[in-house]
């Protein structure tokens, strides 16, 4: 069966508490600080994950964009690979 790969946009309510003297200031905090390890997320909430694109693909072009999106296990077998591709079970 071909295999397709669907690429989506998801969005998250992110929040965080800031202290500061003014309003403008907490909103450079957040996109000076966020990501650092002392800076704090207060909460989130997951809203919507869209499909923004979609197209077919061989299995080499699969596990060359595995290898490229994924660095960290580039070293493992195509196998192991493989199995991170969901399959639709017709017969359910």
């Amino acid at each position: 069966m071909p295999l397709y790969i669907v690429e989506t946009v998801s969005m998250f309510r992110m929040r965080y508490v800031v202290e500061a003297k003014e309003e403008s200031h907490s909103h450079d905090e957040v996109i000076m600080e966020k990501g650092k390890d002392t800076f704090k997320e207060f909460s989130q909430e997951h809203i919507d994950e869209s499909i923004f694109s979609s197209r077919e693909i061989s299995k080499e072009e699969y596990l060359t964009l595995f290898d490229k999106d994924n660095q960290y296990m580039a070293s493992w077998s195509e196998e192991k690979k493989l199995g991170f591709i969901n399959k639709i079970d017709y017969k359910e």
